[in-house]
């Protein structure tokens, strides 16, 4: 009797969670898209949680860390494509007529929720592309104005946005999204003189259906796991070319640097490059190097005009000899100063004394504005076909497979075409975004565009019924 009265609560709640009667075109895999994307979402919640509580050094260095970070991008994939392709059969059918106009919005604002969520993502990952892509966003944040709110290079504050706010935001939108759909039903045929039958939802094979997709998704992230550059360093750039490293140094000290000359419509980089990038690690230094004369103090003492002559010579001597010389130099104290910087980036010191004067360690703001300053990680970017100047950020570092910020496309196609010569690329852009967003919101409630679908016809092949004549 206990069985029978929980399989009948059970029978009663399913019965009211999901639905029973539909029309016969509903069975279709056409009707499936909105649960698999469902379905990819909380694959994405639980890879996620995994992720979260092992950290970067499991998900990067061990084969199951790897694994489980493969299922979580082609989760990732799979939710966006699944959305669009719901998304398209709403349009098609009209999906959106009244009084389901809400139900649109709402699938609209999760879409972009996902695509905002996603490249939080590759911002999370600890590797190049996470370097990359951080500053590609901040660039894309500022220049509409949201960098005053999200600075994209602060890891800790993308952090909570993408394992706390986002989801939770896009489980209470999926949760009215479903419940109006619920409430009003499967979108009927607005065409009166369409015929179709109303029929038993097939919940097996929506089931099997989902069941498929996540067997597909292990089967990828298997064979195509989630790629991995290793993220590029100061210690590496100091090691790798020490007159590169010079060069930036010296643009820091002269606030000449493109942090320092950063000009987008608001300036979340302003803080003093010569403070940050040269006299608080020159501090650490000399508390490290005891009886070492202090360089700067010289160099700070000097006039205007004796200054920008040392750093003019520190320049040329850097880019013809390149020898690192601490000794103590009063004619030119700047020789010093940057060798004994770039030493001590080459034994991994600076980079610490850089993330040291953030409020968080899992905050690279001024790590990632100095290698953007030195130019390898567009050099890096350019290399792997990662930018946006091909179109999206389509390709991953071992190739195609995995696919990568495929839906950059659409800004890659702006920066190359009406934007290319826009001095103000990224505000422009951000504005052109943001009007189409705001229009394929409304789309339903705009006159004429909305009758689109009927121009179209395609909803005659999905509502297609092969059992009416």
């Amino acid at each position: 009797m206990e069985n029978l009265i929980k399989n009948n609560d059970i029978t009663y709640v399913l019965k009211n969670i999901w639905l029973e009667t539909i029309p016969s075109y509903a069975n279709k895999i056409f009707y499936s898209l909105g649960f698999l994307s469902m379905i990819c979402f909380f694959m994405l919640l639980i890879s996620g949680i995994i992720l979260a509580f092992f950290g970067p050094d499991w998900w990067l260095r061990t084969p199951t860390g790897v694994f489980i970070r493969s299922i979580h991008l082609w989760s990732a994939q799979a939710f966006i494509v699944f959305i669009i392709l719901h998304i398209l059969i709403v349009f098609l059918t009209g999906g959106y007529r009244p009084p389901r106009q809400f139900v649109w919005v709402l699938g609209s604002l999760m879409f972009f929720l996902a695509l905002v969520e996603a490249e939080f993502g590759y911002v999370l990952r600890d590797d190049f592309s996470s370097q990359w892509r951080s500053l590609q966003g901040a660039d894309l944040y500022n220049g509409s104005g949201l960098g005053r709110f999200i600075n994209n290079l602060n890891y800790a504050q993308i952090y909570g946005i993408h394992i706390i706010l986002i989801p939770i935001l896009i489980l209470g939108i999926l949760f009215f999204h479903y419940a109006l759909v619920k409430l009003r039903g499967i979108a009927k045929p607005y065409k009166e003189d369409f015929q179709y039958r109303m029929v038993k939802a097939n919940h097996t094979i929506l089931f099997a259906r989902g069941l498929i997709l996540v067997c597909v998704i292990i089967f990828l992230a298997i064979i195509f796991p989630s790629p991995l550059i290793e993220p590029v360093t100061i210690s590496q750039v100091a090691i790798d070319d020490p007159s590169l490293m010079a060069k930036t140094l010296i643009n820091e000290i002269d606030h000449n640097s493109d942090t320092a000359t950063y000009l987008d419509n608001i300036d979340p980089y302003n803080f003093d490059t010569k403070q940050v990038y040269i006299e608080k690690p020159y501090i650490q230094y000399l508390a490290i190097q005891q009886n070492t004369l202090n360089m700067l103090n010289y160099f700070n003492s000097e006039n205007t005009q004796l200054q920008s002559k040392n750093l003019k010579t520190a320049s040329d001597y850097f880019d013809k000899d390149g020898k690192l010389d601490i000794l103590p130099n009063f004619k030119n104290p700047v020789i010093p100063l940057i060798s004994s910087l770039i030493r001590m980036a080459q034994s991994g010191l600076y980079e610490s004394s850089l993330r040291s004067q953030t409020n968080s360690g899992y905050n690279p703001t001024y790590t990632l504005r100095f290698l953007s300053d030195t130019g390898v990680l567009e050099d890096q970017a350019d290399k792997l076909k990662i930018t946006t100047e091909q179109y999206g950020m389509l390709h991953e570092e071992k190739g195609v497979l995995p696919p990568g910020a495929w839906w950059l496309a659409p800004l890659g196609f702006m920066d190359n075409t009406i934007l290319q010569n826009d001095d103000n690329q990224d505000r422009d852009g951000a504005e052109v975004l943001g009007t189409l967003i705001l229009l394929f919101i409304a789309f339903p409630y705009i006159p004429f565009l909305n009758q689109l679908p009927d121009k179209i016809g395609l909803y005659k092949f999905i509502w297609k019924d092969n059992k009416l004549k």
